[in-house]
């Protein structure tokens, strides 16, 4: 259990801004809260931690960030449940993965005392940013910099660790559509692709720009060597069903170790589905469409937590997918949430009491 004791100097705002947030009309990722929790790594250290009004950043223009990348980040829920309890959902797995993208990207190690205790007393100063309800959350982005005043091609000597904090409500709205990548890829063999670097997203947006002049929301990314196997959507993790059976791609150094997967993956275990953990090849799921046995596509992350795919298209073919009463996307989210929004039983443990 990490310490959460840790003294941590924390400045408070004079006034909350919440009063000016209006939390049924939420932008993803636009509203943030009052205050952010920032330590800087110094002389080869993590210095003291500290909590402080969200605020902009002084930062001189030769700091490595800019030029090299060096820059990892998470995304994490909390919530809240009726009886004001707040909750985080596998915050471990966060932290691991945190640590996993920042030694790809030769970023010291987080300590994990600091994590938790700035974590927790940064929620604990935000609670009434946390509103009650399903689809409500408080979405918590911690993520690390290099800050290093330098412009040589090496490791930065210096980084800023930071998490803040935006009010959420469900990320996607309406119908999604996709496009199977024929020529782009957001990852190679031995690359970066499982690390939450900055880069692999900018990487991502322009041919999933020229996706939405399509009319496609999303690209399911194929595999860069032969684009014969489906991986990864941009933000999501990508499930099929053919038939009653799950079908999702490996985990690999080019696809994320999503936690929502791992989830689906043990939910699915848990209401006796059928799963293959397989490589799920192009040909396979447009012969599935062809013939009637592709039921579902969803996507699984943390900021769109189960989101189900209306179609897709492909060199050209275009398909769309049935409309179920039942299906496996509505079972698993109603599960899923429900651990979430402390309303069912935990049987794995995943909840994380804040």
């Amino acid at each position: 259990m990490s310490d959460l004791s840790i003294d941590i100097k924390i400045s408070k705002v004079s006034e909350s801004n919440i009063k000016n947030v209006d939390f049924n009309d939420l932008t993803f990722g636009k509203v943030f809260t009052d205050h952010m929790f920032v330590c800087d790594y110094v002389d080869g250290v993590w210095q003291t931690p500290e909590i402080m009004p969200y605020q902009p950043l002084t930062i001189a223009p030769s700091a490595r960030v800019f030029h090299y990348g060096q820059a990892v980040f998470e995304g994490m829920k909390a919530f809240k449940d009726e009886d004001d309890q707040i909750w985080l959902f596998r915050p471990e797995d966060n932290f691991n993965r945190i640590n996993k993208s920042s030694h790809r990207m030769a970023i010291p190690d987080f300590p994990k005392d600091f994590f938790f205790a700035g974590l927790t007393q940064l929620l604990q100063l935000e609670k009434e940013w946390i509103q009650k309800g399903k689809g409500n959350s408080l979405y918590i982005r911690p993520f690390v910099i290099a800050t290093e005043e330098a412009i040589s091609a090496s490791p930065s000597n210096s980084y800023k660790f930071m998490i803040i904090c935006s009010p959420a409500q469900s990320y996607y709205a309406g119908e999604v559509k996709v496009l199977f990548a024929e020529k782009f890829s957001r990852a190679a063999d031995g690359g970066v692709g499982f690390a939450k670097a900055a880069g692999n997203y900018g990487a991502q947006f322009y041919p999933t720009s020229l996706a939405h002049a399509k009319g496609y929301q999303q690209i399911i990314w194929t595999d860069a060597n032969s684009h014969e196997y489906l991986e990864e959507a941009g933000t999501m993790n990508i499930f099929f069903r053919v038939g009653d059976t799950l079908l999702t791609a490996p985990n690999n150094d080019r696809i994320l170790d999503g936690i929502t997967r791992k989830c689906v993956i043990q939910l699915a275990k848990d209401n006796d589905i059928d799963i293959e953990v397989r490589r799920v090849t192009v040909a396979e799921i447009k012969e599935a469409a062809k013939n009637g046995t592709l039921k579902e596509i969803f996507g699984a992350g943390t900021a769109a937590v189960i989101n189900p795919i209306a179609g897709f298209e492909h060199a050209g073919d275009e398909f769309e997918l049935p409309k179920l009463e039942n299906s496996y996307a509505s079972l698993f989210k109603e599960k899923l949430t429900n651990i979430q929004y402390n309303v069912s039983e935990d049987p794995h443990g995943w909840r994380y009491k804040v």
